[in-house]
């Protein structure tokens, strides 16, 4: 119950971070993200990379989340702008299967179309506009990890077998609003007022890479 609660306290903080610095310390907030990324897939995935990881149960599930997580921090890492354009992407087709393509279509292949267009939105405005997507994709992510819109047991409840609608965002809800409104804000205030450039030289490593919007 204790580690329940610990990663419960942890995934709060980590959305905090995401929402209202995430674009403006852009190195850590990428590989953050890509972490958070691959080791989603990982947790996905443990059920059927039990055998092949050779463990069962909590076990396999933790390694699973390790390695893909680990994966997915070295991968967004290594190449920061084309992580920029994966996060964008995944962002855009969430957006476009869960909050835009229900309001508009019905059908499974027409929200699996409105899934692929968020999909493709997503990825151009990463690469033509890495800052603007950074902001608002940092500010989405961590505004649904922090105001509980997704719990550790969400992404449980994901799993086996793997259903995606588990880990539906409300994006009408209150609390979610909030946090992502005063994450854009908050982060859109870094830049404009310069307080990038400082958190950029206290920081270690923040310098080596910050957005902007011509694509990286």
């Amino acid at each position: 119950m204790v580690a329940i609660e610990a990663m419960d306290v942890g995934v709060v903080l980590i959305g905090l971070v995401l929402a209202f610095v995430g674009a403006a310390v852009s190195v850590y907030a990428v590989t953050l993200t890509g972490f958070l990324i691959g080791a989603g897939v990982g947790h996905l995935a443990a059920p059927n990379l039990a055998g092949l990881l050779g463990v069962e149960g909590l076990l396999a599930s933790a390694a699973a989340v390790a390695i893909g997580g680990g994966i997915g921090a070295v991968l967004a890492y290594v190449g920061l702008s084309f992580a920029v354009m994966g996060i964008g992407a995944i962002v855009g087709a969430f957006v476009g299967r869960f909050v835009v393509g229900p309001l508009y279509v019905e059908g499974t292949i027409l929200l699996v179309g409105a899934t692929l267009a968020g999909m493709a939105v997503g990825a151009i405005v990463g690469i033509v506009l890495t800052r603007t997507t950074l902001v608002f994709s940092t500010a989405f992510i961590g505004a649904a990890l922090a105001s509980r819109s997704l719990t550790p047991g969400d992404f449980e409840a994901a799993t086996d077998p793997i259903a995606l609608e588990a880990l539906v965002i409300d994006p009408t809800a209150p609390a979610f609003l909030a946090v992502f409104v005063l994450g854009v804000l908050s982060q859109v205030g870094l830049f404009k007022f310069g307080y990038v450039t400082k958190l950029a030289a206290i920081v270690p490593g923040a310098g080596r890479w910050t957005a902007s919007d011509d694509g990286g």
